[in-house]
C-alpha cells in the first residue's frame, strides 16, 4: 500500500496480480427513453455517484448481504458495465436487488457485483451498445473547490464507456480518501462533476499525482489508455501517483 492511502482501500501495488483473481463485474443500467434520453454529461456523473453510492452503502460493508461480493469484485480488476433500458426494461430492471441513483435528466440503476458470465436474465438481455448521448448545451465550468473526474479529452468513447470510466474514477478516489473525506462526501450527497479539459490541462493532470484510471482495453479504446483523472480537494497536491486498471 501507497504510504497515505486510506486504511482498507483494495488498492495495492504490490498485490498480486488483479487477473489472478475471479473476475466480477459491477453492473449499471442507465435509464434511456426515446422521448427523453438524459443529457450525456449528467448520465455520466450520475453513474459516477451511483458507484459511490454502492461502495458505501451499509448492504456493501461488514456483514452486509452485499459484502461478499463487493469484496470478491474489488479484489480483481474493478470492471463495470453499462447498459441500458427503457419502459417494461426498466421497469424489470427495477424489480432485482440494487440501488436507483437520480441526477437532473439521468436515471442509473446499480447492482452488486456479478461473475462475469453470471448476470441476472434481465439484465443480460439488455443491450450495451447503442448508448450515444448528447448535451443540449456546453457544460459550466466546474467548480474548483468540488471533486471533478476528468476526461481524456484525445480518447473518442460511447456514453456507456464513459460513465463506466468515470464509475472508476470516482472508486479510485473514494480508496484514497481518509474514513472522514469518504464520510464528509458522502454526507454531502457525493457532490461531483464530470468535465474534459484542454489537452495542455490534461497533460498536467496526469502528471500531477492524482489517481488515473488506465483502461484495460476490453472494449472501444486500446489497453493502457489514460481515460479519467480523479481530482477530488482532499486529493490534491499529494504527489504520489496512483493507476488502476479497471
Amino acid at each position: 500500500m501507497a504510504d497515505g492511502t486510506a486504511q482498507g482501500s483494495p488498492f495495492r501495488v504490490e498485490s498480486v496480480s488483479r487477473d489472478e483473481a475471479p473476475q466480477f463485474v459491477l453492473p449499471l443500467v442507465a435509464r434511456i427513453e426515446r422521448s427523453a434520453p438524459p443529457a450525456r454529461t449528467d448520465a455520466l456523473e450520475t453513474a459516477a455517484r451511483a458507484v459511490l453510492v454502492m461502495l458505501s452503502d451499509e448492504r456493501s460493508l461488514g456483514d452486509g448481504q452485499w459484502a461478499r461480493a463487493m469484496r470478491d469484485w474489488q479484489d480483481a480488476r474493478i470492471r463495470k458495465v453499462v447498459r441500458r433500458a427503457r419502459g417494461a426494461e426498466w421497469r424489470r430492471a427495477e424489480a432485482l436487488p440494487g440501488i436507483t441513483v437520480t441526477g437532473k435528466s439521468a436515471e442509473v440503476r446499480v447492482f452488486p457485483p456479478v461473475p462475469l458470465d453470471g448476470w441476472p436474465k434481465a439484465l443480460a438481455r439488455l443491450q450495451v451498445s447503442g448508448t450515444d448521448l448528447d448535451d443540449p448545451e456546453p457544460p459550466v465550468d466546474a467548480d474548483p473547490t468540488a471533486p471533478v473526474l476528468w476526461m481524456n479529452p484525445e480518447v473518442a468513447m460511447s456514453a456507456g464507456k464513459a460513465m463506466a470510466q468515470a464509475g472508476h474514477g470516482a472508486q479510485l478516489a473514494w480508496w484514497e480518501l481518509s474514513d472522514a473525506d469518504r464520510t464528509a462526501w458522502r454526507d454531502a450527497g457525493f457532490p461531483l462533476a464530470v468535465r474534459t479539459p484542454a489537452p495542455d490541462r490534461w497533460r498536467h493532470l496526469t502528471a500531477s499525482g492524482l489517481p488515473v484510471v488506465r483502461d484495460a482495453g476490453f472494449t472501444e479504446i486500446a489497453p493502457g489508455s489514460c481515460t479519467v483523472v480523479a481530482d477530488h480537494p482532499a486529493l490534491r497536491d499529494i504527489g504520489r501517483p496512483q493507476t488502476e486498471r479497471g
